[in-house]
Order: structure tokens, then sequence, then C-alpha cells
């Protein structure tokens, strides 16, 4: 079964990698999605693929491994879009 989760991230993300950190995770789990840089310093992580896929990711977001520190991951599933690749803005 296909996913989508959005996940927010707070905390100290920004210029320390976490978006490629997050890159690096979809793209070795066959996942689509985005992540991109928040305004007010947060980043938002956009998962579409098999559903275990995307939740072993959502669960290394704030893991031992991300870069920076990582305070809050805040999720929610949506509609899965058909979403191809990965992207990084």
């Amino acid at each position: 079964m296909t996913a989508r989760v959005v996940a927010v991230v707070s905390g100290h993300v920004q210029g320390v990698g976490y978006r490629w950190f997050v890159r690096g995770l979809a793209t070795v789990a066959g996942l689509a999605g985005s992540a991109r840089n928040l305004p007010d310093g947060r980043v938002e992580v956009v998962l579409e693929g098999p559903e275990d896929a995307v939740q072993q990711v959502v669960a290394e977001l704030d893991g031992p491994r991300a870069p920076g520190t990582v305070s809050r991951v805040d999720s929610r599933t949506g509609a899965v879009q058909g979403v191809h690749g990965f992207t990084t803005a």
C-alpha cells in the first residue's frame, strides 16, 4: 500500500545538512518526495511510497544519525499525489 506523510521538523535543522540527510534516507528506501526549508527555521519533509518504508524514514527523522538538533517532529498522513523523485529546496 502506498502512503504519504508530511512531517515538519523543528530544532536546529537548517544549515546542517538535514535536507540532504533526509534525501539520502528517502533514496535508499525508494521513496519520492521533498525536503525544504521553511522561513521559520523548520524543515518540511514529504515522503511517498510503500507504507512501511515511509514509516521507517519518519522514525529516523529524529534519530541519532540526524544532523543538527531535532527538538520535535510533527507528522500527518495525506492523500497520495503520485510524486516522482526527491527534491530539496
